[in-house]
């Protein structure tokens, strides 16, 4: 039966329930999934404002479930077939609230994914508790899953850390919810969709664990934000979607997105990047043997041979070996990464090698 399953064209939206799709698709042909599903919100009647104006809340028909057994059978639906539909080094993200994300989450390892990591988007903006008898709920959890626990799954960390003014990426996201012009609108001023995502959370999303090229799905469309993001960053994109009011505001949104220029899209990891050898800065010039580099603070020197090895100076027990080597030994540390820790002088600055390391990478087009 596989044999007779496709693969869909990209940057299509397919009208229909999620689970059925997905499994009428060609198994291992998607490289992520972003899945929004219905929270199961349990809402009990009306919710109104102190002033008695009522709270425009998910009350849709398609977040009713007659029980949680219900709602975990719907789960177990869609996630079986999205993990069919993974590559083997794919990853899924899947997003929830108090009321259905641990549900989620015990289903998602049942189903044998592989839990990399807990996202808490705290929304700088939420919703008050009007009733005021609980926590205003000012977050939502994501949870990134590769599809198994051998999977090799992509995860840029220099993208992440460059985003995040050089310091590694937490766990913990701030970020508002869509509102303003972001909003979409249908013809009567309401929303287009009740729980419609902000791009800043889908651009984190997708620039973090996906790649210029990589095919992008989400089985809970909505009105688009996967779509529009994924095609502004150069990812191709299919979403599945049921009610095709939501599909139509979609589409024309989408259609409206400018790509992003191939240059400006992504950050690439630097274990992706052509090899460096240190004696290589050496055969080009960069370095000339005989210069001494020190660490950021000049506690500690060494001098470049014309092998590549470093030998440190002004010891009673001098050693001599590579920039890793000689940087653990002067720090009796495990290892060391030379590259970071020993610096030159440039224009009377001290610089890490590393630098001279990028531009050799930058010449060869890394």
């Amino acid at each position: 039966m596989s044999s007779q399953k496709l693969k869909p064209s990209t940057d299509s939206i397919l009208i229909g329930d999620c689970a059925e799709i997905m499994r009428g698709l060609q198994p291992g042909s998607i490289d992520c999934i972003f899945a929004d599903p219905p929270y199961n919100l349990q809402l009990g009647g009306d919710l109104h404002r102190p002033n008695n104006t009522r709270v425009d809340g998910v009350d849709n028909d398609w977040d009713q479930f007659e029980s949680l057994k219900t709602y975990d059978d719907f789960t177990k639906d869609w996630l079986s077939a999205a993990r069919d539909l993974l590559k083997p080094d794919g990853s899924i993200w899947v997003i929830g609230s108090y009321h259905n994300i641990f549900r989620l989450g015990v289903i998602l390892q049942d189903l044998g994914f592989w839990i990399l990591n807990d996202i808490i988007w705290r929304k700088t903006n939420p919703m008050p508790n009007f009733r005021g008898r609980r926590f205003t709920n000012a977050h939502e959890t994501l949870i990134w899953a590769s599809k198994s626990k051998d999977s090799k799954y992509y995860f840029n960390y220099e993208a992440m850390k460059s985003l995040n003014e050089d310091l590694q990426m937490r766990s913990d996201w701030s970020l508002p919810l869509c509102t303003g012009g972001e909003r979409l609108k249908d013809d009567a001023g309401k929303k287009a969709h009740p729980t419609q995502k902000p791009e800043s959370l889908l651009y984190r999303v997708l620039l973090s664990s996906t790649k210029k090229g990589d095919t992008v799905l989400d089985p809970f469309f909505g009105t688009g934000t996967t779509g529009a993001v994924a095609k502004k960053l150069g990812r191709p994109f299919i979403g599945i979607e049921r009610d095709k009011t939501y599909a139509a505001v979609a589409r024309d949104r989408i259609d409206a997105v400018e790509p992003m220029e191939d240059s400006l899209m992504d950050t690439k990891p630097k274990r992706e990047q052509p090899r460096v050898p240190f004696g290589t800065l050496i055969e080009r010039g960069l370095l000339r043997p005989g210069v001494i580099l020190t660490d950021s603070q000049k506690r500690h020197r060494a001098k470049v041979h014309a092998d590549g090895s470093l030998m440190t100076q002004n010891r009673i027990d001098n050693v001599r070996g590579s920039i890793h080597k000689v940087g653990a030994a002067v720090q009796n540390a495990p290892s060391c990464n030379g590259w970071t820790f020993w610096h030159y002088s440039e224009n009377g600055r001290a610089m890490p090698i590393d630098t001279l390391r990028q531009r050799l990478q930058a010449e060869s087009g890394a």
